[in-house]
């Protein structure tokens, strides 16, 4: 088992206790509300939100060839997930490394960041930036750009 399906793993099994313990405590209606609420949090948590993740060598051959950016980030992260509810349908243009997958990509990003593992780190035209505006991120996709 991958780190990355951690998170959801635990929100899941989290709230199947609590529910548990809800039921026999006579509140099954509370119980279901709060299971649907935990499984909802892993399901956002999990790799299962992002567009299907490359490697890093595969994604920085496939930019050079596209001039598409790449993302790195990593589940868990609520910034990523905020630039990939953002991007939207715009998101699936983009190449994304899953750096808890791809030990190249959390190389990539520890050298763009001071060593630090600081996601989303976007790389355009070979430029690193991290955390940008996901709005900015967006721009970098027109044909103007």
């Amino acid at each position: 088992m991958t780190r990355t399906w951690i998170l959801p793993i635990l929100l899941v099994l989290c709230g199947s206790l609590v529910s548990t313990g809800l039921v026999f405590s006579g509140s099954p209606s509370e119980a279901a509300a709060l299971l649907l609420v935990f499984v909802l949090l892993a399901g956002v948590n999990s790799p299962l939100v992002f567009p299907r993740s490359i490697g890093a060598l595969e994604a920085q051959r496939r930019s050079a060839a596209d001039g598409r950016p790449v993302v790195y980030w990593r589940s868990g992260c609520k910034y990523c997930l905020r630039m990939r509810f953002r991007l939207g349908r715009n998101a699936r243009q983009l190449h994304w490394v899953n750096i808890w997958r791809d030990p190249a990509g959390a190389s990539a990003v520890r050298a763009a960041n001071e060593g630090n593992e600081t996601v989303p780190t976007v790389v355009v035209a070979g430029q690193p930036h991290t955390n940008p505006d996901p709005e900015w991120v967006r721009e970098q996709l027109s044909p103007s750009a």
